[in-house]
């Protein structure tokens, strides 16, 4: 068999495959070189795909069932072309049909302003997501009830209970802007397993452990900001992970320009990159920070309980 009949066969049987899936009804091929982008991007979906220019939400495979993480946009006319993304990863991608290379000029100024129409839907779509989860941020930590030093979690982590509340048991942190905003929600387990609250802010968002007046500690986790805390004395926030370090430092930099600040990083040093390191130093680096970072893998919790065994 030739390589373009051996081409063909597999995209046949791929086609084949994808139309048993959604109940026999023929799939156009631009939607499954589509979706074939999507699984790429580690974003399948079992769910069918349209292609009429307008923003859809879709499950991500390996998702909580019944969440909608996923987004496309995906034109289906003589041009096939269309963008994707995940708002829980942060994910977003374009694709189309032909290389650039092939298309006329013509062809990129109609997909240029697609492609601009495909972001000013998703931005729309994100805000929404944002204000509807502000608002259920807000009633759930309205109804939530004060939090004690007795959490398994808290005991496990040595530390205490610094302005946290329950929810059905779970730990909740409120992530708030320099404003003093409320936007979103952590919840975190007896196990220490964490979540977020859908659809909610997390970029620039922090909970402040202490008041700031001279100086101030940036963490990732609340164990870490909590055992800092606790052991120095000094005002902690904590970022909840090492991708908001950078988010969190310049919004605290700009709401106090003359204190000192200290990123305390969690050192990630078995993990690639380090990026608890990476982040923290970055971090440090953009608003003229110090850097403090555990002697041991792990991060300053782990080594309080290290040290305190």
């Amino acid at each position: 068999m030739t390589p373009e009949k051996e081409k063909a066969a597999g995209g046949n049987q791929a086609a084949n495959q994808y139309r048993r899936l959604h109940l026999n009804k023929p799939v156009p091929y631009q939607q499954l070189d589509f979706k074939a982008a999507m699984d790429a991007a580690c974003l399948p979906t079992k769910e069918g795909l349209i292609s009429n220019g307008k923003l859809h939400r879709f499950h991500v495979e390996g998702d909580k069932p019944g969440s909608k993480n996923g987004w496309y946009i995906l034109f289906g006319d003589g041009l096939p072309a269309g963008a994707f993304g995940c708002w829980k990863r942060g994910v977003s991608e374009t694709w189309c049909a032909k290389s650039d290379r092939e298309l006329t000029q013509a062809q990129r100024e109609q997909n240029r302003r697609r492609m601009i129409e495909a972001q000013k839907a998703r931005e729309a779509e994100e805000t929404e997501r944002r204000w509807a989860a502000k608002d259920k941020a807000l009633l759930l930590w309205k109804a939530a009830q004060p939090a004690s030093d007795n959490h398994p979690y808290l005991v496990k982590k040595g530390v205490k209970c610094h302005g946290l509340r329950l929810h059905k048991g779970l730990l909740v942190i409120p992530m708030r802007d320099s404003a003093g905003n409320l936007h979103s929600l952590q919840f975190i387990d007896d196990a220490g397993n964490k979540r977020f609250l859908s659809g909610g802010r997390k970029k620039g968002c922090y909970f402040v452990l202490g008041s700031p007046v001279d100086s101030l500690c940036i963490a990732e986790g609340y164990a870490t900001a909590a055992t800092i805390h606790e052991s120095t004395g000094f005002p902690v926030a904590m970022a909840f992970d090492a991708g908001n370090l950078l988010a969190v430092a310049v919004a605290l930099r700009a709401k106090f320009p003359c204190i000192e600040i200290t990123l305390c990083a969690d050192n990630d040093e078995n993990t690639p990159d380090n990026p608890g390191l990476t982040k923290a130093r970055e971090a440090a680096a953009a608003i003229g920070a110090l850097l403090a970072v555990p002697p041991i893998a792990g991060d300053f919790n782990d080594l309080y309980r290290t040290v305190a065994q």
